[in-house]
């Protein structure tokens, strides 16, 4: 599905380990005056003074996280920056720097590397964060990557997954599901290929979902919103494995229950056609979809009036008392228990 333009092959074996990251690392320059020692030593050195420090890394695997039949090395690159990001977003905290790692077969050239970290070049210039280091090795099979993500923020600023409590409001940024509906049309386009390799798509009708598959972003607004609304969450968690799984991942670390509406979830008008497309429940997708990067967040009911009505947040549901369970609530005002049917990485 992917054209190759490019018929250049460079072997990496010309340039070494060490000749490679400088290869690819040359263009990255520092802009936060927290990093003090970058790309260059045995590890990189990051001062936050009276700050505290945030770090998470995440791993994607070809075939398990990503397919690159569809995935184009760019977004890829682009892509792993932004979920690593996600997560310290959730910490209600500024992303500022990113390792980075990268194994590869002997199947991928230079020229692929290089699609790769234009990718990631450029998620870091949009986020405005330093790539400050990491490793590169080969692999067996396919290509592993991997991105400690690093932020910044002062203690009171910090927001966990445990501090929900029994009568707060549940909020979402954005729409969900979308993401989900990107990576099936993108699947069925694939099952076409295979069976027909020189139909062409038309991906016109799809263009959002897929963008949400592809290339996410990473919600770093979100903080510097809650804090013009004077708000700060009480708990909150990204939205990576299906908003489900998050709900109950605040749930559990937060010992409350939860009441998740039907009617209030924020669907996009193209998700809810596709689902329609493709015969299946647009909320059973919603909910358990995953990929959206989107934040899932409590705050007090006392701050129901500062964010009631704002474009950029939904309320979804509210806490509840630990005894009442976790239920969504539907359109007929059915209560059915919640559980995670998201994306579990251990699963076959």
């Amino acid at each position: 599905m992917i054209e190759d333009k490019n018929p250049q092959r460079t072997s990496i074996d010309q340039l070494g380990e060490f000749g490679l990251i400088e290869h690819l690392t040359k263009h990255f320059e520092s802009s936060h005056t927290s990093t003090i020692k970058g790309i260059g030593d045995d590890a990189a050195v990051v001062d936050f003074g009276t700050r505290k420090a945030v770090i998470s890394t995440d791993l994607l695997i070809e075939g398990v996280h990503f397919d690159l039949a569809y995935m184009p090395l760019k977004h890829l690159g682009y892509k792993a920056v932004v979920v690593n990001l996600s997560d310290i977003c959730a910490m209600n905290a500024k992303p500022t720097q990113i390792t980075v790692s990268v194994a590869v077969s002997n199947r991928f050239p230079l020229e692929a590397l290089e699609e790769l970290y234009e990718g990631i070049a450029r998620a870091a210039k949009e986020y405005k964060i330093d790539v400050i280091g990491g490793d590169t090795t080969s692999s067996q099979k396919g290509m592993i990557i991997s991105i400690t993500a690093l932020g910044e923020a002062d203690e009171n600023k910090l927001v966990y997954r445990n501090g929900a409590k029994t009568t707060d409001l549940l909020v979402v940024s954005g729409d969900i599901g979308a993401a989900y509906m990107g990576l099936q049309v993108l699947e069925r386009e694939k099952q076409v290929f295979q069976v027909n390799p020189n139909s062409q798509p038309d991906l016109d009708a799809y263009t959002y979902l897929i963008e949400r598959q592809l290339k996410p972003e990473a919600r770093t607004d979100i903080r510097t919103l809650l804090h013009a609304l004077e708000i700060k969450p009480t708990a909150m968690i990204d939205v990576s494995d299906g908003i489900s799984s998050e709900i109950m991942h605040l749930c559990k670390q937060s010992n409350v229950g939860c009441n998740l509406y039907e009617d209030k979830l924020p669907l996009d008008p193209q998700f809810i056609s596709v689902c329609e497309e493709f015969n299946i429940d647009s909320t059973t997708i919603a909910i358990n979809g995953g990929e959206d990067y989107e934040l899932l967040f409590t705050v007090a009911m006392s701050d129901f009036d500062k964010i009631k009505g704002n474009p950029n947040f939904t309320i979804i549901g509210h806490m509840t008392e630990p005894s009442e369970g976790i239920h969504l609530v539907t359109r007929a005002n059915t209560k059915i228990p919640l559980k995670a049917r998201g994306w579990n990485a251990f699963e076959n």
